[in-house]
């Protein structure tokens, strides 16, 4: 209810309506009006409006207007209509309070942390070396200053830590393309204030940033793309231009950027776009479409584990003829994969002991075995148990093909490459009628101008592009878009980074914390007590969003791998993303990887190294000519300039040549990496630049059907890094193997995963009164306890492994008592491998009180002298020692100083 005086006369009863206005003179007048059409003025001083608030230090927008103005003083009449005094302004205005649209300004600019953001800013501007760097860092500074103190912003969000949830808004098209991460993401960037997606190489990361500003655009809102490399940027209007959209966009950012705008503006299309199916049409399509994503992912993860089981099972059988092992047929026992890894383990806990009554009883009723001829003397056994590993991997081969065979099938039958092309092109279809209805056609923009028509200009550009650098500068002050995109996020700087967070209210970043990072300039500034997550030398934008607000934002991680042969992306990862991408791309017969070790000595210069070049040249030669074309045929990549300078004088011409750096964001069909040092400039310094586990992760996945490390003998091996991890995987996944190594056997993981898990369920029924069980079970909880620090990662153990099958009968040093000995049976209580390459890089025993017969010490030493001939580091540990944890880990700890450093952030 309002309360209408003129004068201290109550006017409320006698009136219809009021309002405010300006009389001649410009002073304020209350206009009542009478039921009889008639109307009297009043100046408003001499009235007094019940209710009536008075507002300060407020930001105000004219409805529907992207732009935002200080607001001195504003006093509300009756909730109808505002008298608003703006800032640096002496004359007042009147609205219709229906008309505007108060928005909280904040006090953040006058915190530590924004002082400390203005301090790198000066910071910076004083360090500049060059005077474009200097220009450059002035620039930022003169943003930083600009920005509006407005609550809504992301930044408000990101420097109070504090996440806004948003309503989800409608339906969602997918014009670009749809799998099952990317509706995630999509679906996810409207549900919050802030959304994080992850995008490791080659996972349709663009593609994701295309499809969520096609559903801004579809809600009539604008969008801001963004990002430290304008590349980035530009590779997202590019992709914008081939599906005809590139008109809808405002290539901003720098003065030069913005002259050549204006000076050839993109036409709307003035074609009317066919006729297209209704939204429900669309989201019909999509529903049906969901329920197929999950089982597309599943046929490109069965296809992965298919082709490890086949590496294994080749090493399996290699193994098998190079021992001269006879194996007897076992399909009459119709095993599965799991029964066939139980019966392996219930032979090993036979060893060498007849059968007796209640074995037979387990054979029966356990395995459906009647007949224990075939088990009755130890040869036999171990006969049977090396055919059971075979038939381990036949049998889940076999059930993997059927499993792959049932789901491909659902695919095919669901329709499902039919349906995602028709959600791709009736979402297209949508987007472009709604925007042939909602984009305007007004008069011509120009570069003086079009910021005093910035609400006409950005109905008609809704989506703008600069670098982070120049966003506020492409902006009127106080100009607000609805969303921004950071695009590669990891080597954003945090300043200028926060200048995008300043003009948008959703924010979107999209980036990888395992690809390289951005190198900041050294400051030395000290962050506010209690904001190291903003520290500016420390972390990325990327990094710092992820710490400031500790899983209270939506995170996405794009898992659909498609740039890479699956062999060169699966080390990738296995090595840095836990097994969590899944290879879309399909394995061939070409063999994508390649290792070529030069031969020992000092090669390097400062950080260059001809004797790599010249390997790689003479490999060349021998190869023919270059089976790639194009300039992203062949790349040649080092972690040095000088190294990737050198290159182009020496290598054919067809080469790209740049550092490791330069080279992120970009692909080749081969790529070779060159690591540049030898063992004599293998200094602390350059070996921690060169083994970074972002470095070697850009670096192979720039690759997408050959990958060519060129390396040094053993220059990385002692640091156990992520080129030593590198190694190891070519060599065990390559075709055919270019480097000799220590007579070691790699681990069948997939076979001994399973067979540990049936030994464990034997021994709980079997062994439960055994001590030297109890030992076993108590070490093998000590090691999952060391392994699952985050410094371990990349190392695995397998327990109870035939010794046959970790060091080679092959090795010339061995004894023929040592091969009759390792031809007995005899076993490795636990065995350390590394995860990636799976080789064995130590054996543990635990020794119980038999251990302590002179036989047993006899037997002990044989074992001793075999793992030291084939060069694999033994831990002894007797049941009655102390500070057995402490001894473990000691011995772990050697190799998981610098090989596990496998996830980064």
């Amino acid at each position: 209810m309002v309360f209408i005086k003129v004068r201290g006369e109550d006017k409320t009863r006698q009136i219809s309506d009021w309002s405010i206005k300006r009389d001649g003179s410009s002073a304020l007048m209350l206009v009542c009006h009478f039921p009889s059409g008639k109307r009297f003025s009043s100046p408003l001083e001499e009235c007094e409006v019940v209710p009536t608030r008075v507002l300060s230090n407020q930001l105000l927008r004219t409805k529907g207007s992207a732009v935002l103005s200080s607001v001195e003083k504003a006093v509300i009449y009756g909730e109808k209509y505002a008298i608003v005094q703006y800032s640096e302004n002496t004359k007042s205005y009147v609205f219709k309070l229906s008309d505007i649209e108060f928005v909280a300004s904040t006090k953040i600019k006058n915190e530590q942390l924004f002082h400390y953001f203005l301090s790198v800013a000066n910071g910076r501007v004083d360090q500049a070396a060059k005077p474009a760097d200097k220009v450059i860092a002035e620039n930022v500074l003169r943003q930083l200053n600009a920005l509006p103190s407005c609550a809504d912003t992301a930044l408000h969000a990101y420097c109070s830590g504090q996440n806004g949830p948003q309503a989800q808004a409608g339906d969602f098209i997918f014009p670009f393309g749809i799998n099952e991460s990317q509706l995630q993401a999509v679906e996810q960037a409207f549900m919050s204030q802030i959304s994080l997606i992850e995008g490791p190489p080659g996972t349709g990361k663009t593609q994701t940033i295309l499809n969520i500003i096609a559903n801004i655009l579809l809600r009539g809102k604008t969008v801001a793309v963004v990002s430290n490399n304008n590349s980035a940027v530009a590779n997202v209007c590019e992709k914008l231009g081939k599906s005809g959209l590139d008109y809808l966009v405002a290539e901003l950012g720098s003065t030069e950027n913005r002259k050549k705008f204006f000076a050839n503006p993109r036409p709307r299309p003035s074609a009317v776009p066919e006729a297209t199916p209704s939204m429900e049409q669309i989201q019909v399509v999509l529903q049906q479409l969901k329920g197929y994503l999950s089982t597309r992912n599943a046929v490109a993860q069965l296809q992965v584990e298919i082709n490890e089981l086949e590496v294994e099972r080749r090493y399996l059988q290699q193994w098998q003829q190079d021992n001269g092992v006879q194996i007897p047929a076992l399909d009459k026992y119709k095993l599965t994969p799991q029964k066939s890894s139980d019966l392996m383990a219930y032979l090993s806990h036979l060893g060498g002991s007849r059968v007796r009554i209640k074995d037979r009883i387990e054979l029966l009723f356990n395995f459906r075995i009647l007949r224990t001829r075939p088990f009755d003397n130890w040869e036999k056994r171990q006969s049977m148990f090396y055919g059971l590993q075979l038939h381990y991997y036949d049998k889940a081969l076999q059930e993997k093909n059927l499993l792959l065979e049932t789901h491909q099938q659902s695919l095919r039958l669901g329709n499902y490459q039919a349906l995602l092309d028709a959600l791709t092109g009736i979402s297209m279809k949508y987007l472009k009628q709604h925007l042939h209805r909602q984009i305007p056609t007004p008069d011509p923009f120009e570069a003086r101008t079009y910021k005093r028509r910035f609400d006409e200009f950005v109905k008609r550009y809704p989506i703008i592009s600069s670098s982070t650098h120049s966003i506020i500068n492409s902006l009127p002050a106080g100009a607000m878009l609805d969303y921004v995109i950071i695009d590669e996020a990891s080597q954003q700087d945090i300043v200028p980074g926060v200048l995008a967070l300043g003009c948008a209210k959703q924010l979107i970043i999209v980036g990888d914390r395992k690809q390289l990072a951005h190198v900041p300039t050294k400051l030395n500034l000290a962050v506010p007590q209690d904001k190291e997550h903003y520290d500016c030398e420390t972390y990325s934008l990327l990094d710092s969003c992820v710490r400031v607000f500790n899983g209270s934002i939506p995170t996405t991680l794009l898992k659909e791998h498609y740039r890479c042969h699956p062999r060169i992306i699966q080390f990738c990862n296995q090595q840095f993303y836990d097994d969590q991408l899944v290879p879309m791309t399909k394995e061939n017969g070409n063999n994508p990887l390649s290792l070529l070790i030069t031969a020992k000595g000092n090669h390097t210069r400062k950080t260059t190294n001809l004797r790599e070049l010249d390997s790689l040249l003479a490999t060349l030669e021998g190869e023919g000519e270059s089976a790639w074309e194009g300039e992203d045929g062949r790349g040649f990549i080092a972690p040095f300039r000088a190294q990737a300078t050198l290159s182009g004088t020496l290598l054919p011409t067809d080469f790209v040549n740049d550092t490791v750096h330069k080279f992120q964001g970009r692909e080749c069909d081969e790529i070779v990496f060159s690591t540049v040092l030898d063992k004599k400039s293998t200094t602390s310094k350059f070996l921690t630049f060169v083994d970074d586990a972002r470095m070697v992760n850009v670096a192979v996945s720039r690759a997408k059907k050959r990958f060519t490390l060129v390396t040094g003998d053993n220059v990385f091996t002692a640091n156990n890094g992520h080129i030593a991890a590198l190694v190891r995987y070519i060599e065990y996944y390559a075709e055919e193997r270019q480097v000799h190594r220590a007579p070691v056997i790699s681990a069948f993981d997939l076979l001994y995963a399973e067979y540990d898990q049936s030994l464990e369920r034997l021994n709980k029924r079997l062994r439960q009164d055994d001590s030297d069980y109890k030992s076993e079970r108590i070490m093998a909880q000590i090691l999952r306890e060391t392994l699952e620090q985050e410094i371990c990662r990349g190392l695995m153990f397998h327990s109870q492994v035939p010794l046959k099958q970790v060091a080679s009968t092959l090795s010339g040093s061995l004894t023929p008592r040592e091969l009759e000995f390792m031809g007995n049976g005899s076993s490795c209580d636990f065995v350390l491998y590394f995860k990636v390459g799976k080789t064995p890089l130590g054996v543990l025993e635990v020794d119980g009180g038999s251990h302590d017969t002179p036989e047993q010490a006899r037997l002990d030493a044989l074992k001793d002298s075999i793992l030291s001939k084939c060069g694999i580091p033994l831990l002894r540990l007797r049941t009655v020692e102390s500070h057995i944890e402490q001894r473990v880990a000691a011995f772990v700890m050697q190799w998981a100083t610098n090989a596990s450093k496998d996830s980064v952030g």
